[in-house]
């Protein structure tokens, strides 16, 4: 392989795996300056609700067009067409630079109508927070684009390192400036949540910094590819912005898929338990930071996980698909379920036994957080397939039936939304979500196994063995609560740590054992 290539693809993974990493540990030191209990709830709603209203506009603003941007210039580039490259990377960049200053304009005027009906206590401080993203709004869109560019001519080292140093800044100031705020200053918490999310454009400028300093370090090379490239012959320029915008829609709704979920439960939550069961807001805060905010970060890795597998087929299953060639398309797409329930199932079985410590670890001991955490997990892991899926049919083609299944999930999310949190508050919540995305899960193998004729059989294996390892591990935490509980964050760190190592290890050693191990990996053995 393209020595190029390969070093940006593990800068690329490395900087990606290390900013989500980041971006969960963090929250230990930033939650822990917050004080008590009360404060924690109230900063993580606050932070949560935010940063959700954030995303809808991002995916908005951005409306897929990096990656657009990166097809194209790869396209031509390929034809020895660098003019055209250009030309189309300069219309993204002004295009996408307009697009965030519309769009950072739009959520600043929206905040009110979010804020009064985000579940938060001060519609106030909700204004504030949200306006605080409007900077980040306005310059990410294009410098997305800058990294669409850098992807298109195959330098993909900029693009992860460029995220390494957004996600780097951004948690050096957010903890800086909470440290300073909270115990230098003595200013409440609400303000050092609002300097938080206005982190999120100090990260971007920091990644928007190192991609023009990369960018001007490359122009040697653009200007000998420049002048080997034929003419530029670009025409009806409207006419291919509009088609790239037309191609783009499906990939931003899958794209956007969880944060309008988490959107759904954000806007429809309060209105049922403040306005329908006389809730105070003060309890609708809570509930929602322990049914919604504070699992989203340890459930993002679940997600995160199965994106990476998903991502790992993409390449391969492009290639196949557009010779068409079903049996190896078949055959990748069994490949990457028997990859995806082996790796996922046992992480989740230990996170959600693991609940009652890393809820502690990460918020504080609560059984009720503990409980929400458990759940959310296992809801994560539907999520997770379903992303994997609508994944997969993006890949092979199938983006608009991918986008028509994930709004047919979240239409189901809505009208059971409203009977099952009424009855159920935040559990109900968390049961929507997951009968959606169930729902997303059978429409979309469906497609694929009609499709491709793929044979599902061959999970039953990997999740029979998983429901032995299910109960050995409950087992094993049921006998060790008799002799230790972790009551600290300190212990609570250690007994994950040493829980979960071994656990995982016994997961590996009996799957070998038993050949579990073998019959999942044998396609590389036979595809050598």
């Amino acid at each position: 392989m393209n020595k190029k290539i390969l070093s940006g693809s593990f800068w690329l993974s490395f900087g990606s795996t290390f900013s989500k990493a980041l971006g969960v540990i963090y929250l230990i030191p930033w939650l822990s300056m917050m004080g008590s209990e009360h404060n924690i709830n109230a900063a993580q709603a606050l932070f949560n609700s935010t940063y959700n209203i954030y995303a809808i506009f991002l995916s908005l603003g951005m409306a897929g067009f990096p990656s657009a941007i990166a097809r194209r210039v790869a396209m031509y580039n390929g034809n020895q067409e660098f003019e055209n490259s250009k030309k189309i990377f300069r219309l993204g960049l002004i295009l996408m630079g307009f697009s965030g200053f519309i769009f950072a304009i739009s959520l600043y005027a929206s905040a009110p109508f979010f804020a009064r009906n985000s579940p938060v206590v001060s519609q106030q401080a909700s204004i504030t927070a949200i306006r605080s993203m409007t900077p980040a709004i306005a310059i990410l869109p294009s410098m997305s684009v800058l990294r669409g560019w850098f992807q298109g001519n195959q330098d993909l080292k900029p693009f992860g390192i460029s995220q390494l140093w957004e996600q780097l800044l951004r948690v050096i100031f957010i903890l800086s400036s909470t440290y300073i705020l909270i115990y230098k200053f003595q200013v409440g918490y609400v303000v050092a949540v609002y300097f938080s999310v206005f982190a999120a454009f100090i990260g971007a400028l920091a990644s928007y910094t190192y991609l023009i300093w990369h960018f001007h370090k490359m122009l040697p090379n653009y200007r000998e590819l420049q002048r080997n490239s034929k003419k530029a012959n670009l025409h009806n320029l409207k006419k291919i912005l509009l088609l790239i915008a037309y191609e783009s829609i499906p990939f931003v709704v899958v794209g956007a898929g969880i944060n309008l979920c988490q959107t759904i439960d954000q806007l429809f939550f309060k209105q049922i338990l403040q306005n329908l069961l006389n809730f105070s807001a003060e309890y609708t805060q809570n509930m929602y930071t322990a049914f919604s905010a504070n699992p989203a970060k340890i459930t993002a890795l679940v997600i995160a996980l199965a994106t990476a597998v998903a991502e790992s087929s993409l390449p391969l299953l492009a290639a196949k698909n557009s010779i068409n060639d079903k049996k190896g398309v078949q055959k990748l797409l069994s490949e990457n379920l028997n990859y995806l329930f082996f790796i996922l199932l046992p992480i989740t079985i230990v996170l959600s036994t693991l609940s009652p410590e890393i809820n502690g670890l990460f918020y504080f001991f609560s059984n009720q957080g503990a409980a929400f955490l458990f759940f959310n997990i296992w809801q994560s892991v539907f999520m997770a397939i379903a992303i994997n899926g609508l994944t997969l049919l993006q890949a092979l083609h199938y983006s608009k039936k991918a986008m028509t299944y994930l709004l047919s999930g979240l239409l189901v999310k809505i009208i059971l939304q409203f009977p099952l949190v009424y009855w159920l508050q935040g559990m109900g919540a968390i049961i929507a979500t997951a009968v959606a995305f169930l729902m997303i899960c059978l429409l979309t193998y469906h497609k694929l196994g009609k499709q491709f004729i793929i044979h599902f059989s061959a999970l039953f294996s990997i999740c029979l063995f998983n429901l032995a390892f299910f109960f050995g591990v409950v087992f094993i935490k049921l006998g060790s609560m008799h002799f230790y509980i972790p009551d600290t964050k300190l212990t609570a760190f250690l007994y994950a740590c040493s829980f979960s190592c071994l656990t995982l290890l016994a997961y590996l050693f009996f799957s070998k054992k038993i050949g579990l191990t073998e019959k999942v990996f044998k396609t590389n053995k036979t595809a050598n």
